[in-house]
């Protein structure tokens, strides 16, 4: 890890080891007298990332967190150690809390500094992404479980300015940080309303009131009803020419009555369904697809191949990401059903989020050309007369997202749906041409809305790059000015050491166990609520 050096610093700071101005890890005298007593309970959830601070933490029994767990007072930097936590920023001072008292997740370190140095010094230190990488790559363990060891912490040097400058300085962190924070508070105000405004976009073309002025000048556009009936017929065509082609893949010759295994599409129940515009009509799914299926099986990989596969992840409300990748083998890659081709409708089958399944999107030009799709995505192929994008609409509406995401199953950590949950969906359709408006109105406003979130999005990562910005002019001193008549931080090391010897000295406190019949515990002799503070003990106990 870089470390500003001592000639970059102010003359009256020191370049020192986390070590000499703090514990890491300290053991503690608990002092606890019933396995009754509530105490605070951090777990990892209540830490906010990038140092937002410490959520409400709950309440247990002692007996409940007295073993396996990260024992820490009031005043101590916690510091996430396990991967994506520690990445993440979850960093933070432990607030004045009643009791003082706190038992957390196993997965953090404990860093108490010593008198004289600044806890939010050391936990803005640590929250540096120069310093969150450099922990990043001391992590040992398994994917997934990657934790930075102590002895990363034992390692890391730090500039240190004298106590009264680190006091100014983390308080003028803390303002500027306030500050950003509300910019940053704001910015996600306006992109909730975005979400709004795009899911109510999205509403009003399907429920057809985005299009009402179009109707007005379109009185004589074909019912949809009509446009059904040609769906229909053109549904069983297609699906005979597919029987025909697989009879004559194997060589066979249709057996007798073969086209009365033809089974209609699922019909809609309209009991509880709204009024339609005008010429529209309610279809499902299954009604406007002649084929729905998953795709390749195989195990894919990251190392890079003649032989593209999408991952589920590609698949997002209303775009494919034909980046997001893996590769098969060309062993892998003799089903042609499993190439992507344009006009393909695809929905996620399989996730670990709910909001995830059910995502679809019309592959469009030639940019699927030799990517294959796995069995995570279905693939279906809609009638013509079907457009794809307005069919994605439908499928962001919340009442097909309700329908979805109460059919979806929990398997291995993973949310999945199947065919049959996807056949008797049902939304409104309106004409061709209508459609085709629907689609260039949404096209127009989702545009604008891209515009202002990617402006948004841009914000907010100034916003981060600030926040480092001024976490570096704060640990070279340039952040606030100095004051000549500061204490040199040499005198604040010298008088470090000279406390810890001290207490070396010191004859270790006899712990303490006993309990008076209640459960309470009793008072001791010969120890004042002072000397609690200084052995070791939890205070206020």
């Amino acid at each position: 890890m870089s470390e500003t050096t001592v000639s970059e610093l102010p003359q009256v700071w020191e370049q020192v080891g986390l070590t000499e101005i703090a514990q890491i890890n300290p053991a503690l005298d608990r002092c606890i007298v019933s396995d009754s007593v509530e105490v605070n309970f951090v777990p990892m959830r209540a830490v906010e990332p990038e140092g937002g601070g410490l959520l409400r933490p709950e309440k247990r029994p002692y007996g409940e967190v007295k073993k396996g767990y990260t024992a820490f007072l009031s005043g101590d930097v916690i510091m996430a150690k396990i991967t994506p936590c520690m990445e993440n920023g979850k960093t933070t001072v432990v607030p004045v809390l009643p009791d003082s008292v706190c038992f957390g997740s196993t997965e953090f370190h404990v860093i108490r500094a010593e008198a004289g140095v600044e806890s939010r010094w050391v936990a803005n230190f640590l929250l540096q992404h120069e310093t969150r990488r450099s922990a990043q790559r001391q992590m040992t363990g398994g994917v997934g479980q990657m934790r930075v060891p102590a002895t990363f912490l034992e390692s890391v040097r730090l500039p240190l300015p004298p106590i009264a400058e680190q006091q100014r300085i983390v308080d003028k962190i803390d303002e500027l940080f306030s500050d950003l924070d509300a910019a940053v508070a704001l910015l996600g105000r306006v992109q909730e309303k975005l979400k709004l405004y795009r899911a109510s976009v999205l509403k009003a073309a399907v429920e057809g009131t985005l299009t009402v002025e179009w109707r007005a000048q379109h009185l004589h556009t074909q019912p949809a009803s009509e446009l059904l009936k040609r769906i229909l017929v053109e549904r069983r065509r297609h699906w005979e020419e597919d029987q025909l082609a697989k009879f004559k893949a194997k060589g066979h010759e249709p057996p007798k009555n073969w086209k009365a295994k033809y089974k209609d599409p699922a019909v809609p129940n309209t009991a509880d369904l709204p009024r339609l515009p005008k010429g529209w009509c309610w279809i499902t799914f299954d009604q406007v697809i002649w084929s729905l299926r998953s795709g390749s099986a195989e195990t894919s990989g990251r190392q890079e191949t003649d032989f593209p596969i999408l991952k589920s992840s590609a698949v997002r409300h209303g775009t494919i990401d034909h980046s997001d990748l893996n590769y098969l083998q060309a062993s892998q890659s003799i089903h042609p059903e499993n190439f992507l081709r344009p006009g393909d409708f695809m929905v996620t089958r399989l996730s670990g989020s709910v909001d995830y399944v059910g995502c679809s999107a019309i592959v469009k030009g030639e940019a699927c050309t030799g990517i294959q799709y796995p069995d995570r995505l279905f693939c279906s192929k809609l009638v013509a007369g079907v457009e794809g994008t307005y069919v994605s609409y439908c499928f962001q509406h919340y009442r097909i997202r309700k329908t979805i995401e109460k059919a979806a199953k929990s398997t291995a950590g993973h949310q999945r749906i199947s065919m049959s949950d996807l056949r008797p969906l049902v939304f409104a359709l309106p004409s061709p041409d209508e459609q085709q408006a629907i689609v260039e109105a949404v096209e127009d406003q989702l545009s604008v809305i891209d515009h202002l979130e990617a402006e948004l999005n841009a914000k907010l990562q100034s916003a981060q790059s600030l926040r480092q910005a001024i976490l570096r002019h704060a640990f070279s001193g340039k952040l606030v000015p100095q004051d000549p008549n500061d204490e040199p931080a040499s005198k604040l090391l010298k008088r470090i050491a000279s406390e810890r010897k001290a207490r070396q000295h010191k004859p270790a406190a006899t712990k303490y166990a006993a309990k008076n019949s209640n459960g309470s515990r009793p008072a001791r002799r010969g120890r004042t609520k002072k000397n609690k503070e200084t052995n070791g003990c939890f205070p206020n106990w």
